[in-house]
């Protein structure tokens, strides 16, 4: 797992999602020349939107070939498939109905149209999980190629907002979904952030992925993100908990970095 989060600061938050946008076609691009195709986890929340808007206005976006981009969500709101709260729906306004993707490739959590309760579409989406992970390992003709496939797709990289009382995902302080350690998706009830019922992937499943992008703006995220930095335990402070395996990048603005320790800080304008 990596070390130490890297910290970089922006402006504000207009130039932050700007700034996330570039870096992630880089990243595609980059993770598509190594392996074919690239698989991202996206977020909702105002950044993680804002964010994939500023993905859509870029003028490099075509340098990505859509077609051959995995799109997953870190969780999603366990209400009608059209339902304008659905981060899948908020995220096909801002970016995926203006590109060409491959409608094979998104892999969202199912609705309450398709379910009864969250608990069976964390389920079904455990299972979208472990068939594209299955079907990974049976296209993996290299010599290292484990015997058997893993519960979780290769994962490039995690988009995560983080709230003000520190929940990734939906993960919230103190509830079980945080405390969970071996299923990949979880389904969460009595959330503090209506709507209540709601789909998450789980910190193990989380800390697969080579590379976490914690993408936060507002002064009302300052203390979490302080916590989260300082090391606070994961169950009190979610955001504390996501390691990328690789990299871990917190791409916050000014109002969000207050109390960031400063031995972490990195102030530019795009990052490395």
């Amino acid at each position: 797992m990596s070390g130490d989060p890297r910290v970089s600061i922006h402006p504000d938050s207009s130039v932050l999602m700007a700034a996330i946008a570039a870096r992630l076609i880089t990243k595609l691009v980059d993770i598509q020349d190594k392996y074919g195709e690239a698989t991202v986890v996206l977020t909702g929340g105002t950044v993680g939107i804002g964010t994939l808007k500023a993905v859509a206005d870029s003028p490099a976006a075509p340098a990505v070939d859509w077609s051959k981009v995995n799109f997953w969500w870190g969780d999603e709101r366990f209400v009608g498939s059209a339902d304008p709260e659905r981060n899948t729906k908020q995220a096909f306004d801002a970016l995926l109905s203006h590109i060409p993707v491959d409608p094979q490739r998104i892999h969202s959590p199912g609705s309450a149209d398709d379910f009864e309760t969250p608990e069976e579409a964390a389920e079904d989406y455990a299972r979208q999980l472990r068939d594209a992970a299955a079907a990974e390992h049976a296209a993996d003709m290299s010599d290292d190629r484990p015997e058997e496939p893993s519960s979780l797709p290769r994962l490039d990289v995690v988009l995560l907002g983080v709230g003000p009382d520190a929940h990734i995902a939906s993960l919230f302080p103190e509830q079980g979904g945080v405390r969970e350690k071996e299923r990949t998706v979880v389904g969460v009830r009595n959330s503090p952030k209506p709507p209540p019922l709601r789909v998450s992937l789980t910190l193990p499943a989380i800390n697969t992925a080579a590379e976490v992008w914690m993408v936060v703006a507002g002064e009302d995220k300052a203390g979490a993100v302080g916590l989260a930095l300082a090391g606070a335990n994961p169950v009190q402070v979610p955001a504390s908990g996501p390691r990328g395996t690789s990299r871990t990048l917190w791409l916050i603005d000014e109002n969000a970095a207050s109390r960031v320790p400063e031995q972490l800080v990195r102030k530019d304008a795009a990052g490395a």
